[in-house]
């Protein structure tokens, strides 16, 4: 099968859910362009025929070797490496054939320099057949583009065309023993040198990929405060040269075994007076490492929605082969509501993650222009836009995709019966390894707090116009605004939400009513825990309507899409209706 070619959701999304008047041109400013491409038409046509190959490859190749891949695992540590098994070799290697690594790394260097979001689709991809194999490409190319914005001109010269060719990856490294979400615990020392760089020791674990060969670090300098703000990053290469002999920088102690996710290296890094360059300022790492872990969370999403398809597609095609009581069991009353109520979540996921990648590939291109100081105001006003988009969804994708992959693999298993706990069938991989994207890159816990903390910040930035939009939006009064009937389903289903927000928050922050407008009179540390406690239900009711909101606009363009809206609309009404009763009950 072929995962872009034959799958109708993916062409429609492709070409209605993607903003192309705005990012092609970021891309490619003028025709022809450097490929000899004449059109926007032509453009476009290309890109099809990337995503066509990859999609033929990871529907046929890779998904015959995702289970081998599995049970044969990523390879060995040895000597302080990592050595990649036959398998994931094999992979990697198709994987050069098709030259994805370069796929967003810019042409000078040997990159095609394509729009980011062709990449993720790429991954989603990948990720429908083995999720594994997923990561650890994610960790060439996005070490590529963290080395190509961060490093010397001679670091960028000399590494990227290796990312570009698939012969070096890397890792990011933050967590250590003791020291998961509180980054300020972080003991990993850096010790500045004459030279100017600089030598680390400690240690990192639970690091993806740690044996590719370069890696970002979190480090303290020596005497930095024990804050977020003493925190920097570093950029570190595996194997060196000193006084004319290479050595090994620093040694991967092993590689964890883990429930699922065979196939991907996670691995314990030892650094003993391992040679370091500073990246940027100090001081400053948190705030750059958040550029990767940013797109690393969308990332994630990314690939639980593959994860999800795999697991959906291979449970859709049992149920339509397997005969019991004279029919497929797709077809007797409770199974088929079933299917269809999981493929109806798939694929308002599929249009969630679509526009989220619209909006972040506009965010990336432009911050990197903002990098150099090429904004014109136009594009420094979209710029903010994209921004803003790409913080309120980053978390909610995050957390929606990461908890659907679980719940829906879990499904996926239920409708094969005995045969889903069964190995020689896919479906009980695809459960196990959704447990790795639903705690790597933060737990859903950290995502519904990040979702928390946006709509605090909010509030506090303009109180007056927060509760104006809340109150009083009431939808009656745009009936005569109202293009037709999805949109009033919409607008009503929103109001609900934001009139329960309203009394959620006032429940548990418990303002005087005469400084109702005067946000720090709500700020009490105690009435904040209160509505902490609300985190994860409100981030999940976030992720019903910002799912919504995409839907309505399909069905908008394409009034074909409202089938998707109403049967979305159908699944999620009774979610929301518990979780605000929900809010009710606990009031504070």
């Amino acid at each position: 099968m072929n995962y872009f070619s034959d799958e109708s959701e993916w062409q429609w999304l492709f070409k209605n859910a993607i903003d192309w008047d705005t990012i092609l041109p970021l891309y490619y400013p003028s025709y022809p362009s450097e490929e000899g491409l004449e059109s926007k038409e032509e453009v476009e046509d290309f890109l099809k025929e990337i995503l066509t190959n990859t999609g033929e490859w990871a529907g046929t190749s890779l998904l015959e070797k995702g289970d081998l891949l599995d049970k044969e695992g990523a390879g060995e540590v040895r000597d302080g490496k990592t050595h990649y098994g036959p398998v994931l070799q094999q992979i990697i290697n198709e994987a050069k054939e098709l030259q994805v690594f370069g796929l967003l790394l810019p042409r000078e260097y040997g990159g095609l320099e394509t729009p980011a979001l062709v990449y993720m689709m790429f991954l989603n991809q990948v990720a429908r057949s083995c999720i594994s194999s997923s990561t650890l490409i994610a960790f060439y190319t996005s070490l590529g583009d963290m080395v190509h914005r961060f490093c010397d001109q001679e670091t960028i010269e000399r590494l990227v065309p290796q990312v570009v060719a698939g012969d070096i990856s890397g890792s990011m490294n933050l967590t250590e023993p003791g020291c998961g979400s509180d980054l300020s615990m972080i003991k990993t020392q850096a010790l500045p040198q004459e030279n100017g760089t600089y030598l680390l020791n400690g240690q990192k674990i639970f690091i993806t990929n740690g044996g590719g060969g370069i890696q970002f670090v979190l480090a303290k300098v020596k005497g930095a405060p024990d804050t977020l703000d003493g925190i920097s990053m570093f950029f570190v290469e595996q194997d060196i040269e000193v006084n004319g002999e290479k050595i090994l920088n620093y040694s991967v102690d092993k590689s964890e075994e883990k429930m699922g996710m065979h196939g991907s290296f996670t691995t314990v890094i030892s650094y003993e007076n391992s040679v370091a360059k500073l990246v940027g300022e100090e001081g400053k790492g948190f705030k750059y490492m958040l550029h990767l872990m940013n797109e690393a969370r969308i990332v994630v999403a990314i690939q639980s929605l593959g994860g999800i398809e795999g697991a959906l597609g291979y449970a859709r095609k049992y149920a339509d082969e397997r005969i019991q009581f004279g029919k497929p069991i797709s077809e007797l009353p409770l199974m088929k509501r079933n299917l269809e109520d999981f493929e109806t979540e798939r694929d308002a996921l599929r249009a969630l993650i679509a526009d989220t990648m619209s909006w972040f590939d506009i965010y990336l291109k432009l911050d990197s222009k903002k990098v150099k100081g090429d904004l014109s105001k136009e594009e420094s006003d979209l710029f903010k836009e994209a921004s803003i988009w790409t913080r309120k969804r980053t978390p909610l994708v995050k957390y929606y995709a990461t908890e659907a992959y679980t719940d829906l693999s879990k499904k996926a298993i239920q409708v094969l019966g005995g045969y889903g706990f069964i190995q020689e069938y896919p479906v009980e991989r695809y459960h196990r390894d959704s447990f790795g994207p639903l705690l790597y890159e933060g737990t859903s816990q950290i995502q519904a707090l990040m979702a928390l903390k946006d709509i605090i910040k909010y509030a506090m930035s303009d109180p007056k116009k927060f509760f104006s939009n809340m109150i009083f939006k009431h939808p009656t009064t745009s009936f005569l605004n109202r293009e037709n009937e999805w949109s009033g389903d919409f607008k009503s289903t929103h109001y609900k939400f934001k009139k329960n927000l309203v009394a959620l928050l006032v429940s548990c922050l418990r303002p005087e009513a005469s400084k109702m407008l005067d946000f720090k009179n709500w700020t009490n540390p105690d009435n904040v825990n209160a509505l902490m406690e609300h985190a994860e239900t409100l981030c999940q009711a976030l992720c019903y309507m910002e799912t919504l909101r995409v839907l309505c606009d399909h069905a908008n363009k394409d009034s074909s899409r409202k089938a998707l809206f109403d049967r979305y609309l159908r699944l999620v009404k009774p979610r929301l209706e518990a979780i605000y009763t929900d809010w009710d009950l606990r009031k504070a």
